[in-house]
């Protein structure tokens, strides 16, 4: 089974997917990093030199490969669940989390990497930015069943109650046997 963490980026999903994936003695998976493996580059430089639709047709084969992975906690990159084949890839086996967080606490976690997020890179109002980005989103995340606000949450916090919800996940199915 996989813990998937989406959601809009700056939310913590590397971070919070790290102490998870350390937590439960399982691989760690961020789906950017693969992506940037595969490709030879940045995503940063797969937008500019190919093209947002030839990194999210990367994202796609590589979201797949990390699906197929037995035990692992996989966050993948904040526009990945837009897609309808990717959310019903990811539904199938795995427990599904969309990390959330205010434009203004996104804002403050992605400031200094802002050169770095090629959808943001550039803007002359960040928060701005992130609002309509988190706008244009808003049904594919709320289409995920599971909402953490990581807003005013620490690391361990986030953990704690993604690890609350795997324990009634599986206390739900226990009941239902």
């Amino acid at each position: 089974m996989q813990i998937v963490l989406a959601g809009f980026m700056g939310t913590g999903k590397s971070v919070v997917g790290r102490r998870l994936a350390e937590r439960r003695g399982i691989p760690f998976v961020d789906l950017d990093t693969w992506i940037e493996t595969r490709a030879g580059m940045p995503v940063r430089e797969i937008f500019t030199e190919r093209g947002e639709a030839v990194f999210r047709e990367l994202e796609k084969r590589t979201l797949r490969e990390a699906c197929a992975l037995d035990h692992a906690v996989i966050a993948v990159g904040g526009g990945a669940v837009v897609d309808e084949d990717n959310r019903r890839v990811l539904a199938e086996g795995s427990l599904l989390f969309c990390l959330e967080a205010s434009p203004e606490v996104v804002a403050q976690r992605v400031g200094p990497s802002v050169v770095d997020r090629p959808l943001l890179a550039g803007h002359p109002d960040l928060r701005e930015r992130i609002r309509e980005l988190q706008a244009s989103r808003t049904a594919a995340y709320a289409a995920i069943p599971r909402h953490i606000d990581t807003s005013e949450l620490s690391v361990d916090q986030v953990v704690d109650a993604i690890e609350g919800a795997i324990a009634g996940a599986a206390g739900s199915r226990e009941e239902s046997s």
